[in-house]
């Protein structure tokens, strides 16, 4: 990790809540002036949809400045080798929100938007029930995807507030889901207010979730709280404001609905960072941004009846889209801050997951992590502080009938695909050495057969264990 400032020993233990024995482990022990410091941080994550890692400057996109994300990552830490549990929706969410493998919570594909899809296992344990067991005001605003039957909504999962959709995407204006119809169901509208159907016909979406996340910050600033900000946005249908598609005249007509899309997060971003300010709350809010998956190239992007590939998204400069495990699927931008405690600045390479997340803010917050079942994410405050390496000797993933595993340099994907809709003529068995080669431009299966049996057996033994084991 390569940072701008150092924290001293002196502020950590002033600042950090990485839980008690943690700070010992560290620092030695000094507990009684850690437990009389400390104050419970507030939580917030971001969550994008479908915004690649060259869809914001921070990570290098010269046509799509995104000042409020950069100004993110200049307050903390930058991750340049994180990755998403899943190349789709449902199963990141999953992953993010629980600490596991999407294929232990009852979630490892695209969940129906239905009005009764199972989806997250009703005794699953997510970030909102754990911190609102130890006291925290906890609320979703945005984009839920992870079943629409009531075991499976936000406020049966450990959320006080819901204010959103339940399905996989909307309308920004009329709120309807229309993207299954040819499956045979019916347009359905999908806003909700916990377990009240609402309607603001007309009201742009991303506003919505901005207007809600403003209000619960103002009502909550003197009690700890947790906001996940699920922005659905740039997930298609490409719908923004006039006003942002003018703010970028110069661009290729699909770069500039991404470009649109992306800005309309950006803003709203800023609006919730810049009351955080105002509320004096900076220094004690752990902030995480993240986008689910990759940036698509579904067809069903655009609305001029063309048939072609969307190319409005950049995963560059990695290889693939959302629906495949090549890493433009999986690899994301991601950005963790906590002023006074993270570093400033700081860019950090080491091996990371949205599965991390749980076990990260439970340790911040020094509540629990689960013991009574398998929790696959790992702490990485001692990774961010540079006390230690990756947690992580291996990730796997797991779409139909993708699987991928990733130890050390050595990245193997088996029966992959590069995406849901343009797959051709690509090896049943990749394998490549990500070190030197990020962008998986050379396949060394041929050339390592050992690599290839040990990895592929490590793969083999990790779907069947997902498959066999919810708890230990």
């Amino acid at each position: 990790m390569n940072s701008e400032s150092r924290l001293s020993r002196r502020d950590f233990l002033r600042l950090s809540a990485v839980g008690l024995a943690a700070a010992e482990t560290f620092w030695g022990r000094n507990g009684e002036a850690f437990a009389e410091a400390y104050k419970k941080p507030n939580f917030i994550i971001f969550y994008t949809d479908d915004q690649g890692i060259g869809d914001l400057s921070a990570y290098g996109a010269a046509d799509i400045p995104t000042p409020n994300m950069d100004a993110l990552a200049a307050s903390g830490v930058r991750f340049t080798n994180w990755y998403s549990a899943s190349p789709v929706c449902s199963p990141s969410r999953a992953a993010l929100l629980t600490g596991r493998y999407p294929q232990r919570t009852g979630v490892s594909r695209i969940l129906s938007a239905n009005r009764n899809s199972p989806g997250l296992y009703a005794d699953e344990i997510t970030i909102a029930r754990a911190l609102k067991t130890a006291g925290y005001r906890t609320a979703l605003f945005g984009k839920w995807h992870l079943g629409t039957s009531s075991e499976s909504r936000p406020n049966a999962q450990g959320f006080d507030e819901f204010y959103g959709f339940l399905g996989g995407c909307i309308d920004y204006y009329s709120h309807i889901m229309y993207w299954e119809m040819g499956s045979g169901l019916f347009p359905v509208h999908d806003l909700w207010k916990n377990s009240e159907e609402v309607w603001e016909n007309g009201t742009y979406f991303t506003d919505i979730i901005t207007r809600e996340s403003l209000r619960f910050i103002r009502e909550n600033s003197s009690k700890p709280f947790f906001l996940y900000v699920a922005y659905n946005s740039p997930h298609y249908p490409m719908h923004a404001p006039r006003e942002y598609f003018e703010r970028f005249p110069n661009l290729e007509s699909h770069r500039r609905q991404q470009a649109a899309m992306v800005a309309t997060v950006d803003d709203s971003m800023g609006r919730i960072l810049e009351l955080i300010k105002k509320q004096g709350l900076v220094d004690n809010t752990v902030i995480f941004f993240q986008s689910d998956n990759g940036a698509t190239i579904e067809k069903r992007c655009l609305f001029d009846g063309s048939g072609e590939f969307y190319h409005g998204g950049s995963n560059e400069p990695y290889r693939g889209y959302k629906g495949g495990l090549y890493e433009g699927g999986i690899h994301m931008p991601a950005i963790l801050s906590w002023p006074g405690l993270v570093p400033k600045g700081a860019v950090s390479d080491r091996l990371g997951c949205a599965i991390d997340i749980l076990p990260t803010f439970l340790n911040m917050a020094q509540v629990p992590v689960p013991t009574d079942r398998v929790i696959d994410g790992r702490n990485i405050m001692p990774m961010i502080l540079s006390l230690g390496k990756s947690p992580h000797k291996l990730l796997f993933w797991e779409l139909g009938e993708q699987l991928a595993l990733r130890e050390g340099k050595w990245k193997l994907i088996l029966d992959g695909k590069e995406s849901f809709e343009k797959n051709d003529s690509l090896p049943e068995v990749f394998l490549a050495d990500l070190e030197a080669d990020p962008e998986e431009k050379l396949n060394l299966a041929g050339e390592n057969p050992e690599v290839v049996k040990r990895l592929t057996d490590l793969c083999r033994k990790m779907k069947e264990d997902l498959e066999k084991k919810r708890y230990h």
